[in-house]
């Protein structure tokens, strides 16, 4: 890992599932030699997808780090879930990662997920080169994927973005005689033509130059590609149209800052299966992808001695002061392993680092450097700016916290997660496991932000919550395999969430004599519902100076608790909060007295307003041959489902609907049904809306 920043790359690997990335990701290791034998998915061989059950699903289900070198680069790559049940892992990475290489089927095109992980690295401002993959499977469509990526992903947001082929298929240019056109790529840049060989000649790559035939599609594809680059580059446009085209290495040079400005996004074309391809988006990654010094300063703030926040920021240098960020928790029988991004600075084993969020020193007993499933210990016990490393030794860190110098202080951006959306009961099949049951859980919520634990208050059932079906299946299996915990468990459920219907105004007032004295406290809160905001924020209107210090702390978390469920009991969700007066008296307000006023002003409020009950919406995509498209619509209108448009895309049909989660249980089997096998989908979370029914068990 000691190598210079500028020769550094952190990517990731992102798509929707089944688009290839496990195999992509296997592909590169191979041919950059980190490899010696081709992994495959279907057998459960590949290096990422390590864990027992993703080799028997055949699926990613954790995120995996692991290390290459290209070029003279080190390439530190975490392949990603593409299953929407396990976006937090792909969430936390684009949070950490400085470029991401998107792939896409070019049978199916851009997809649900695809959408979600492009708006993901939209989010983190990721640059990205895309990957058009399996153009060697029937319906495979190069230029309707290329023109779906423009027109469905980046003409939807805010930053004009555009792609432009770097490498397409050699028959999208011409007829090919002399060559096997199934495993020909032309390489736009070079105006070479890439013959990739097959396993039998050890999959050796050959250069052309392009025959007669392709020359005039070339020269097309190359102008589209230099208009597109010097779109955001006044001297390479001048030199173009001074002399009438670009070197290939000033070609590179204007994609790359094309690129690391987020404006252009550079195209790749390919198989991975058959290992046609993958070499150029090496050279991609190298080229265009950023390195942490590419990247902008990383911004936070530290707390002054007032309270307030004060805008910080460390420069991607080993002599800045050190910062990093624990995105990733590995929870092991012995020592929890924690992944961290180093922003800056440097850390060696056996230092102590401050969490500011705890306000408590965490011990940096050993550095790890993390390929996959092993480990072996960082050279020279020190890790500096742009590592990706494992930490042993953290006590008081969760996912999100940050990591930093005691004297230079610093609180950087945390991860955000979506909210879960499904529920189910479970209990140990013997009391005397209870406890264990509830260690467990405690260490795989440590591992996984997405999963929950509760105690229902009514039933005393123990309560676990995920992102879908498959997702508390997993959890359920790693329970009994790992910590060899027999359970029993109940059917899922859907989690309801609660919002006001309407803004309210109140105010809430204690003042009581006790025999501890007299007690006093005034707040008044201003309550709205919002529709486009997940979950409870509370927003402080008042100036420092009217709240002491002593009591801000406990305002805030008064508030945080009475927001926490309404009068239905679910959680509180969509509501903005501001605290607009606060009123005290020197020797009679103290925590209780707090407490005691803002859970009035909860109760005047929840009685004047009505509050109204959401379940969540789920967007479905469901691909299907044509004969079954109707009976596949009359399915989602007997599950309360709207349908919202279809499309043709290549030889299947695409049905768009969005549904509620209570009615999509099973559904799975449902369209295997219906379709005879041939039909399938995907199904996100989309929001939550007022529930049209209540569960049978309220």
């Amino acid at each position: 890992m000691n190598v210079p920043m500028e020769r550094l790359r952190n990517i990731g690997i992102i798509a929707h599932i089944d688009a290839g990335k496990t195999t992509t990701t296997e592909r590169i290791l191979y041919f950059a030699g980190t490899s010696h034998k081709l992994g495959e998915v279907d057998d459960g061989t590949t290096t990422t997808d390590f864990d027992p059950e993703e080799a028997q699903r055949g699926i990613t289900i954790y995120s995996a780090c692991v290390t290459t070198t290209w070029k003279n680069a080190t390439i530190n790559i975490i392949d990603t879930p593409g299953h929407v049940d396990f976006t937090a892992e792909v969430e936390r990475a684009l949070r950490v990662l400085d470029g991401a290489v998107v792939i896409f089927s070019a049978v199916e095109g851009v997809e649900a997920q695809s959408e979600t992980v492009w708006r993901q690295a939209d989010h983190y401002n990721v640059p990205r080169i895309c990957f058009i993959n399996k153009l060697d499977r029937i319906g495979a469509d190069f230029q309707r994927t290329f023109d779906e990526i423009q027109n469905r992903l980046c003409r939807s947001t805010e930053i004009e973005k555009h792609v432009t082929a770097v490498t397409v298929p050699a028959t999208l240019c011409g007829e090919l005689v002399e060559f096997p056109t199934d495993r020909c790529i032309v390489n736009l840049i070079d105006r070479k033509l890439l013959v990739f060989g097959s396993e039998d000649d050890n999959w050796a790559v050959s250069t052309h130059e392009p025959p007669e035939s392709i020359q005039d599609g070339l020269e097309e594809w190359r102008t589209q590609l230099i208009d597109t680059a010097c779109m955001f580059d006044d001297a390479a446009m001048e030199q173009y149209f001074g002399e009438g085209d670009l070197s290939p290495a000033e070609l590179r040079r204007t994609i790359r800052i094309a690129t690391l400005s987020g404006h252009v996004i550079p195209v790749f074309a390919g198989t991975s299966l058959r290992c046609v391809g993958v070499q150029p988006v090496l050279d991609g990654i190298v080229d265009f992808l950023p390195s942490p010094l590419d990247r902008e300063a990383v911004k936070g703030f530290s707390l002054s001695k007032s309270g307030d926040k004060v805008p910080e920021k460390r420069e991607p240098s080993p002599d800045e002061p050190f910062c990093a960020l624990v995105f990733k928790i590995v929870a092991d029988k012995h020592n929890d392993l924690y992944f961290a991004r180093v922003y800056s600075g440097r850390v060696k084993s056996g230092s102590r680092m401050l969490n500011p969020r705890t306000d408590k020193k965490e011990m940096v007993t050993q550095l790890w450097h993390i390929q996959a499933d092993s480990r072996e210990r960082v050279d020279q016990d020190e890790a500096k700016a742009g590592d990706i490393v494992g930490i042993i030794g953290l006590k008081h860190s969760v996912t999100g916290d940050t990591l930093c110098e005691q004297k230079s202080p610093i609180v950087l951006e945390q991860i955000e997660f979506p909210e879960t959306v499904i529920s189910m009961a479970v209990e140990p099949e013997t009391s005397a496991e209870k406890d264990k049951l509830e260690l467990t859980l405690n260490r795989l919520a440590l591992q996984d932000p997405t999963f929950t634990a509760s105690v229902d208050p009514d039933t005393g059932q123990t309560l676990v919550s995920g992102m879908g079906e498959l997702h508390l299946e997993v959890l359920k299996n790693r329970m009994e395999r790992d910590f060899n915990l027999k359970i029993r468990v109940h059917r899922p459920r859907v989690t309801y969430k609660e919002t006001i219907s309407g803004p309210v105004d109140v105010e809430g007032r204690f003042d009581k004599e006790t025999a501890a004295g007299h007690n006093f406290a005034t707040v008044k809160l201003s309550l709205k519902p919002v529709p486009d905001i997940v979950g409870v924020t509370i927003t402080n209107d008042l100036p420092a100076q009217q709240i002491p210090a002593i009591h801000r702390e406990a305002l805030l978390g008064a508030v945080r608790d009475e927001a926490s469920s309404g009068i239905q009991g679910f959680p509180l969700t969509q509501l903005e909060i501001h605290i607009t007066d606060f009123n005290y008296l020197a020797g009679a307000t103290n925590e209780t007295a707090i407490y005691a006023a803002v859970a009035n002003a909860f109760q005047s409020a929840l009685q004047r307003i009505q509050t109204v009950v959401l379940e969540p919406v789920m967007k479905l995509e469901i691909s299907t041959p044509e004969e079954f498209v109707g009976a596949i619509q009359s399915d989602l209108n007997s599950r309360r489902a709207i349908v919202t448009g279809s499309e043709k895309r290549g030889n299947q049909h695409i049905v768009l609907a969005e549904a509620p989660l209570a009615q999509m249980f099973g559904y799975t089997t449902a369209i295997r049904s219906i379709s005879q096998g041939r039909a399938s989908y995907s199904m996100e979370p989309l929001r939550y809306s007022p529930a049209q029914s209540l569960p049978d068990y309220m």
